[in-house]
Order: structure tokens, then sequence, then C-alpha cells
């Protein structure tokens, strides 16, 4: 490890004189790509340079510790329990750091939200959890465009698909993929029986360009009427899209904007997003089946976490977490449930890195 960091640092000193090579500022490109490296080993790098004088005061504690009278030994022992903690936490943060990066952490998400089992209760639901990312992303400054959706008939909505652009969106959101299941009472139900319902989730990381690139012969693009409010172009402009890429069958359809164009390009997007979510999918599914991230079909028995209204708890399933701050979470505070299953796949990445 020592030596793999060693290596870092020496890129760190090169990569910082060349910011400050006059013929390097003078060129913004060039400048970009070499801060950009810089920053990105710069947490790194000050982690070790903390490592190592943590490990030189632990030295000359141990030398206090073999010699001088009693009472200089009993604070150097002090001292040095204590400078061996920090070098172990340390050693761990280090360990996190030289992780492989996640190459779409910095990336905007596509957010896909859909009712699953459950009727008007699963609709219901569904739209709670597009205004809880919502809220969320406003704490966290993301700006969130909703791109399509489909209502139900109870104020809720069978799907809907929103933008989250922000400062490393896609790695807050990426564990949030999956079934989530509601328990509560019903307001239609006379005889207060909780009900069961449930909400899928999709987090698909933004594709631009130069990660999907589409060839336009494998598209069949058909414009049609739109549908539902939208004033009197509604039902007499052929403003409304639907793109089908025909080798992998994926549709999608957009109609929210009155220009054509405009619902083509929001379309667009939707459709990039998905097939690099396909491309990640194989990927992922070549070197570990196990760390797939599947949503699921939307039955009761797929979770990665529950809402229960009536106790007012959250448990996320997949690291046994469990709050009973419902309220606050459906209006935002998401921050402890998403620390605890970042810090839980975080963990079993280390398990892997360390047994490979």
């Amino acid at each position: 490890m020592i030596d793999k960091l060693t290596s870092i640092e020496a890129r760190y000193s090169d990569l910082s004189a060349k910011l400050a090579d006059p013929a390097v500022q003078a060129d913004p490109s060039q400048y970009r790509t070499h801060a950009k490296a810089l920053a990105e080993v710069e947490p790194l790098v000050e982690k070790f340079h903390d490592y190592k004088a943590v490990l030189t005061q632990i030295a000359q504690a141990q030398e206090l510790v073999s010699g001088g009278d009693a009472d200089m030994r009993e604070l150097a022992l002090e001292e040095l329990r204590e400078l061996e903690a920090r070098r172990d936490t340390l050693e761990s943060e280090i360990k996190v750091l030289l992780l492989p990066k996640d190459p779409n952490d910095e990336k905007n998400v596509m957010l896909e939200i859909r009712a699953g089992t459950g009727g008007d209760e699963a609709a219901l639901f569904a739209g709670e959890l597009l205004r809880m990312y919502t809220r969320f992303a406003e704490t966290k400054g993301w700006r969130v465009d909703v791109l399509s959706m489909s209502e139900s008939g109870v104020g809720g909505i069978k799907e809907a698909i929103a933008m989250i652009e922000g400062r490393r969106v896609y790695s807050q959101l990426k564990y949030e993929s999956g079934v989530h299941r509601v328990q509560r009472v019903p307001a239609t139900e006379a005889s207060g029986r909780i009900h069961t319902s449930t909400a899928t989730v999709a987090v698909l990381p933004e594709a631009e360009e130069v990660d999907i690139q589409i060839d336009q012969k494998d598209l069949r693009i058909d414009t049609f009427c739109s549908s539902g409010p939208g004033g009197q172009s509604v039902n007499t402009t052929y403003s409304a899209i639907r793109i089908t890429h025909l080798p992998s069958g994926l549709v999608v359809s957009q109609q929210d904007e009155k220009s054509q164009v405009k619902n083509k390009a929001k379309a667009l997007k939707v459709l990039r997003s998905r097939l690099y979510d396909m491309e990640m999918q194989k990927q992922q599914d070549a070197i570990a089946k196990d760390r797939r991230s599947q949503v699921g079909t939307g039955e009761r028995s797929e979770k990665i976490r529950t809402y229960n209204f009536p106790q007012s708890r959250i448990t996320d399933h997949r690291v046994n977490f469990t709050t009973h701050q419902l309220s606050n979470v459906l209006n935002g505070a998401l921050d402890e449930l998403i620390d605890q299953v970042v810090t839980h796949y975080t963990a079993e990445k280390l398990k892997e890195a360390t047994t490979v």
C-alpha cells in the first residue's frame, strides 16, 4: 500500500508542477484536464500525509516508552494508544479512497418511478416517492426537471421520469433502485385494515452522446397528437414523439412539450440513459452477479425498503437499518438512510478488494 501511495504522491507533485507551468495555464483545455486529475488524487494524498505524520509520532512515542522515567513512560503509552487508533482509522479511510472509482458517480441521473402492485394506493405512493426525491434534491441544491408523468385518477402517478442535475447526484442516488414497499391503511378502507403496495424506482446515470452512440437507422420515430392537459394545441398538432430503438426493442414516448423538436430531444435523452444502463448491467453481470441493481417486477416479495405508516417506521432490508423518522424522510431527509446503504456497499467492496 505504501508503494502505491508513494507513486500517487509523486503524480500529485507532477500535476501540481504542470499547473504552475505558464504554458499549461495559457491552454484552458490542458489546464482543466490537469486540474481535474489533481482534484481526484488530492484527498488521498492529504490522508497519506496525515498517515506519515502519525507514523513519525508513533515512532517518537515508542522511543519515550522504551526509556525515561515511569511517569514519562505512562504518558507516552497513553499517547501511543491514541496515535495507533488514529493510524488504524487513517488506514481504513485510505483503503476506501484507493477503491476503484465508479465512473458514473459524477453524473446526473434519470429517475424513473412507477406504481407497482396495489392499484390506487401504489399510484399514491409513487407520487409520494417522487415528492420525496424532489425535496431531497432541493436540500442538495440539485435541479429537478420532470420529463414526463402519467397521473392516476386519485392524485397519484402511474409513472414519472425526471432528470436530476447537480454535483455527484448518481453517487448519492444509485442505491435507490429497486422495489419500495408501503404499509398503511388507505383512506378508503372502512375497516382500518393495513394494505401493502409497492412502487419501483430506477436510477439511471445520464448518458452523453460520447457514452452511447445511437445510429439513426436503428430508430423508428412516430409522431402523434398529445393527450391530456395542454391547451388548444392538444389533439391538433403532432407534437408528441414515440421513439423505438429497433435492436433493443426499447420504446420511449414524450409529449410534455408543445414542440416536437423538444419532445424528440427529451425522448432521446431518456433512451440514451436506458441503453447506457443496459450496457452497464451487462458489464456488472459479467463481473459479479450479486451486485446487479435490478428494479424487479414490483411484486410485494421483492423489496429494498419498507415504509410502515402505522409505526412511522422505515426499514432498509439490504442493511437491516430502521428509523422511525418516516415523516421527515418523506419530506426529503434521506441522508441517514443513504449514508447507511453507501457505507454498507463500500464495506462490501473493501471485502472484495482484500480477497482478490
